[in-house]
């Protein structure tokens, strides 16, 4: 198994953002995403990493950005440490497998949501109002519940905390309306492909989220695509509406820490060590059935 990754420290360029998971570079006209296997939870980073997961959401997102280039553009150039530019071939053993080369965006200040079943916030929203994101819905929903068409749910990206669900109106009055409808019919496109392959494979894409920025007018997926970080799959096998579905994600995590008297601040307490192998194997299973292929 190769080592595990906590930081990128012995990188020698300016570190441009680290984020729960990711750490940024910046090259110029591009940038050097490396994934660590630190996980976060309710928001908060926690001290152990979990084997393999940098390797599998890299792979997974290098995957879908492959698989989907006929509907949208996005920034991968290369996950190949030798292609890399400025000698950070010099650091292939360690960036190999969970570093992604990719173009630099004008990012979008809105993260776009597409939700095919109810769960979470919306679960929330629906059940003290009977709308998504303003959407009215049928009555009568369970937890879980197929939604009649998939629905565009954006939210704002915040700095800090959670982000904050906003109607398609309110974000036409963020990005313009002409770009609003682009980022919905692009969002909504992304879903129903990966929808219709995951279920082939026996998996649920339950929601998902994105995150487009502008390359020369033309707009571009960034970020992630479609990993069990910013997507809910679930076993169809096990579906079954009116419950919490099992998941190929860290709501195993969640749903452990939710047992605990952690009142979700920081300091996080310790993971057990089954807690965190577990937590692997979810990860890992779900790159092997979605990508068909097998951890090197």
């Amino acid at each position: 198994m190769p080592d595990l990754l906590r930081d990128t420290d012995f990188i020698d360029r300016p570190l441009m953002a680290r984020g729960k998971v990711r750490n940024i570079y910046d090259l110029g006209d591009s940038l050097l995403l490396v994934t660590s296997d630190r996980i976060s939870a309710f928001d908060v980073v926690f001290g152990e990493l979990v084997p393999d997961k940098g390797r599998v959401l890299n792979g997974i997102s290098a995957f879908w950005f492959d698989r989907t280039r006929h509907i949208v553009e996005n920034h991968m150039i290369s996950t190949n440490p030798a292609e890399y530019p400025l000698g950070l071939d010099r650091w292939a053993d360690r960036l190999a497998g969970r570093s992604m080369w990719v173009r630099k965006l004008d990012m979008l200040p809105a993260e776009c949501i597409v939700r095919g079943y109810l769960e979470g916030s919306a679960l929330k929203e629906y059940k003290a109002a009977g709308t998504v994101s303003g959407i009215p819905l049928p009555a009568g929903l369970r937890q879980a519940d197929r939604l009649p068409e998939p629905i565009f749910t954006p939210s704002t990206k915040a700095e800090s905390g959670h982000d904050i669900n906003i109607t398609f109106e309110q974000l036409a009055d963020l990005v313009g309306r002409d770009m609003a409808d682009r980022l919905r019919d692009a969002s909504l496109a992304l879903y129903r492909d990966a929808a219709a392959y995951a279920e082939g494979k026996g998996i649920l894409l339950a929601d998902s989220k994105f995150e487009f920025g502008l390359l020369e007018g033309r707009l571009v997926v960034g970020d992630e695509l479609f990993t069990p970080d910013s997507s809910r799959f679930w076993e169809k096998a096990d579906y079954e509406p009116g419950r919490a579905q099992k998941s190929f994600d860290k709501q195993f995590l969640r749903e452990y820490l939710e047992s605990t008297d952690w009142d979700k601040s920081p300091p996080p307490p310790p993971l057990p060590a089954d807690v965190v192998e577990k937590t692997a194997a979810k990860y890992r299973e779900a790159y092997e059935r979605l990508t068909g292929a097998t951890l090197p």
